[in-house]
């Protein structure tokens, strides 16, 4: 029953072993939290995507998996910025048009239509 008997961990190795994984465990702690963070900031004010990819960029410098997700999470925050340039652009193209047309109903001199009459 020797082979049953676990190897019993003197405190020196314990510290040796904390020592050598000390940077993976202040990477994991830090990137997980500006993750943590920037997940609360997307539905608090706050730059939730940039505190996101921080965090992982942080986490890509140990962990292979954290790297593919800050280049998933940098191209959907470059779709984003896309669509709410594209959108911008919408919404200023149809106010400009909107108020061409108010102006054409509206002659100069003339009184405006009204409203509210009873």
């Amino acid at each position: 029953m020797a082979g049953d008997r676990r190897r019993m961990s003197s405190p020196g190795e314990v510290l040796r072993f904390v020592a050598r994984s000390s940077k993976r465990i202040a990477v994991s702690v830090v990137g997980a939290a500006f993750v943590a963070a920037g997940l609360a900031l997307l539905v608090l004010p706050g730059p939730g995507i940039i505190v996101i990819a921080i965090g992982f960029a942080i986490l890509g410098t140990e962990y292979a998996w954290a790297a593919a997700a800050l280049e998933r999470t940098k191209r959907t925050a470059e779709q984003a910025g896309r669509a709410a340039r594209s959108g911008a652009g919408a919404a200023v193209r149809g106010t400009t048009r909107g108020a061409r047309a108010a102006g054409r109903r509206l002659r100069p001199g003339a009184a405006p239509p009204d409203e509210g009459a009873s």
